[in-house]
């Protein structure tokens, strides 16, 4: 009786032990499919589209500044308005609207406060420095006025050479306009790429895993068409792999 009770122990540890085993050797196989699985899922490419396109610039600022010098200052004052009111009437005559047109307070210096010793006296006492600025929507006119400026000079108006100061400046100002279709081509052309490297690996393109926007960049297009921006942007996306 005893033996047959042992023997019963004997077969339920074995099966039980069998049961183990089996759940065991399924539970690593699930694992390893798993693990399998994972490591093909997270089989990824890294790529980046561009989109670069040229705008006309929508504002411009020019600042037009001359100089003035006299031993008097009253009477330098006066030359500046007169100067001024010449500029203001050359533009108005040659279609820019007279809000367009603003004046910036004068830059007087008094030359015989900064000789610091020198015995040399100069011309002028003071010298000044006017500065008319055009802020204008209209770049095609306002180009053209540019280009006639020089008439002015006739007039005794002395400008001040080109410098960064007084160097126009063009703006694009419709950036928020454009950026959904930039977004989507940039992102267009990043799949573009990923494609052709999916193909090239012999694999199958999924889905974007994470995609990066890159900053919008806003230049001239060349140092002689400054009224043309070249906008651009780079997007990064991340695509997983499959076989």
């Amino acid at each position: 009786m005893e033996n047959k009770t042992f023997e019963n122990k004997k077969a339920n540890f074995f099966i039980l032990g069998l049961f183990i085993l089996l759940g065991l050797s399924a539970l690593g196989y699930l694992l390893g499919r798993s693990a399998i699985k994972y490591r093909e899922y997270e089989r990824t490419v890294t790529v980046k589209g561009l989109s670069e396109r040229d705008y006309e610039a929508d504002i411009l600022i020019w600042p037009i500044q001359f100089s003035e010098a006299s031993n008097n200052l009253e009477s330098l004052y006066i030359s500046i308005e007169s100067g001024s009111a010449k500029i203001r009437k050359f533009l108005e005559e040659s279609g820019i609207p007279s809000d367009e047109i603003t004046y910036s307070s004068p830059s007087i210096m008094d030359k015989s406060a900064q000789q610091w010793g020198s015995s040399e006296r100069p011309e002028f006492r003071y010298t000044a420095v006017q500065t008319v600025t055009v802020y204008s929507k209209n770049i095609k006119t306002t180009r053209m006025v540019m280009g006639s400026l020089s008439e002015l000079g006739k007039k005794g108006i002395a400008f001040i050479g080109s410098n960064y100061e007084n160097e126009p400046e063009y703006i694009f100002s419709r950036l928020n306009e454009v950026k959904p279709e930039m977004i989507e081509e940039a992102t267009k052309n990043a799949r573009e790429v990923a494609e052709k490297f999916a193909a090239d690996s012999k694999s199958k393109l999924g889905k974007i895993k994470n995609a990066i926007q890159g900053q919008f960049s806003i230049e001239s297009r060349d140092k002689n068409n400054p009224h043309i921006k070249k906008i651009r942007v780079v997007s990064t996306v991340v695509y997983y792999l499959s076989d």
